[in-house]
């Protein structure tokens, strides 16, 4: 059985082999290089470094907490056994939520019978750590049209964004939560910069309209 030792050195060497590939900066790159060299305690650190932000993330694109953690699991899953295959050509984070957003487009086909619920707004927090005030305010020109609590934003926010599309609501949860760029999300997504750049917009009229009556828009764009 090899060493953690040689394991490690094996994964020096193919860094060093490829030492041009900015990718080799992303950490979580390099623990998936460990695991495709056989460290099963890499992949116990990766799973710890995403599973919190993926199943917050599959919590807005699914009816259920529990489906969302399932998804979760099985994104894992799918990224351990593409391991002997996996070849650095993004960063992880970017391919672990086009693995996530194709699951979660399928298990939405699949039970398309089921009528989407909208999440309640006091559902465990999930975006409690994020700095959702920041979305009704940043380059908007919408503002709180009173002082709302923490969980009555989350539910605002989480309201609105059931109603856009599938695609619009991923796009905008990469960028304005994850902090993707077009670029990423266009990858996550199989689609181009110019097509996220515009499915961004319409998202954002599609939220301000549905954001009206809690909102007033401010002097700013």
């Amino acid at each position: 059985m090899d060493t953690t030792a040689t394991l490690a050195c094996r994964v020096r060497a193919n860094v060093e082999n490829d030492v041009d590939n900015p990718l080799l900066d992303d950490p979580d790159v390099r623990l998936m290089l460990r695991i495709r060299e056989g460290d099963q305690a890499a992949f116990t650190q990766l799973v710890a470094n995403h599973q919190l932000r993926l199943v917050r993330l599959l919590a807005h694109l699914l009816p259920h907490q529990e489906d969302a953690e399932d998804l979760a699991q099985e994104v894992f899953l799918r990224v351990y056994r593409s391991r002997h295959s996996y070849e650095p050509s993004a960063r992880f984070s970017t391919w672990l939520f086009r693995i996530a957003n194709n699951l979660a487009h399928n298990h939405r086909r699949d039970n398309c019978k089921r009528k989407e619920a909208v999440m309640n707004g006091g559902d465990s927090g999930l975006m409690g750590s994020r700095p959702i005030e920041r979305f009704l305010a940043d380059k908007s020109g919408l503002m709180p049209a009173r002082l709302l609590d923490k969980s009555e934003v989350c539910s605002v926010v989480r309201a609105a964004l059931s109603t856009l599309s599938e695609t619009q609501r991923m796009a905008v949860l990469l960028h304005k939560f994850e902090d993707l760029t077009y670029s990423e999300i266009a990858v996550a997504l199989d689609v181009t910069p110019t097509a996220i750049k515009s499915l961004l917009s319409r998202a954002r009229d599609n939220l301000r309209q549905k954001l009206a009556p809690y909102l007033k828009v401010s002097g700013k764009n």
